[in-house]
């Protein structure tokens, strides 16, 4: 059964950007500067997260920033593919990338009351997991796998609506553990779906 997730938002995504690639390339940007911008936007956004603690209109700008993150991770690789400037050390940084983007937005939520670090690590724990999943089929099957739920765009909207709730003074902390739990489970459910999905196309 396949399940609905936003990467299948993605090719109108990428049409919506294409008529900034061109314009990045002219100003000399690469792809992994772009790859380096969202690593330090994620930082940035992170800490933004931990302001909001205090002023809640800081929660909006993490859930526009965020929205600037996934056209960064879009572009990069549409750049990469379109102008032939692909390498080992871009898609190394590209995956790492990913894995310490998400570790750099969503450590904060360890803060809020009510919600265990421990809980915390674990979901950043299966979410580098689920990404690594999706690496091994393309080292062992030939194909990256982005099976879902929870994958990286979804882990983002989910990020990104929960910040927006933050902002609108909608009173959710006190769902925030259960919330944990939810995408703890659809990050074990989309990794278990890509690693059957690589046994079933290895020979």
């Amino acid at each position: 059964m396949k399940v609905p997730t936003t990467y299948d938002l993605k090719p109108a995504f990428q049409r919506m950007l294409l008529p900034m690639l061109g314009r990045l390339k002219q100003a000399g940007v690469t792809p992994n500067a772009l790859t380096w911008m969202a690593i330090l936007l994620s930082g940035g956004l992170g800490y933004a997260f931990v302001l909001g603690l205090g002023q809640r209109g800081w929660f909006y700008t993490v859930a526009a920033g965020l929205l600037l993150r996934m056209a960064l991770n879009a572009l990069d690789g549409m750049m990469a593919r379109q102008f032939s400037m692909t390498s080992t050390a871009g898609a190394v940084l590209n995956e790492l990338g990913d894995v310490v983007s998400d570790a750099l937005v969503m450590w904060p939520l360890a803060l809020l009351p009510g919600v265990h670090a421990g809980w915390v690590g674990a979901l950043l724990w299966m979410s580098a997991v689920n990404e690594y999943a999706g690496v091994l089929g393309a080292s062992v099957g030939g194909e990256r796998r982005y099976e879902g739920p929870m994958g990286k765009s979804d882990r983002t909207l989910v990020w990104g609506v929960f910040c927006l709730l933050l902002g609108a003074g909608v009173p959710v902390e006190g769902h925030v553990q259960t919330g944990v739990w939810v995408v703890l489970v659809g990050l074990c459910w989309s990794t278990f779906r890509r690693v059957r999905a690589i046994l079933n196309e290895t020979p």
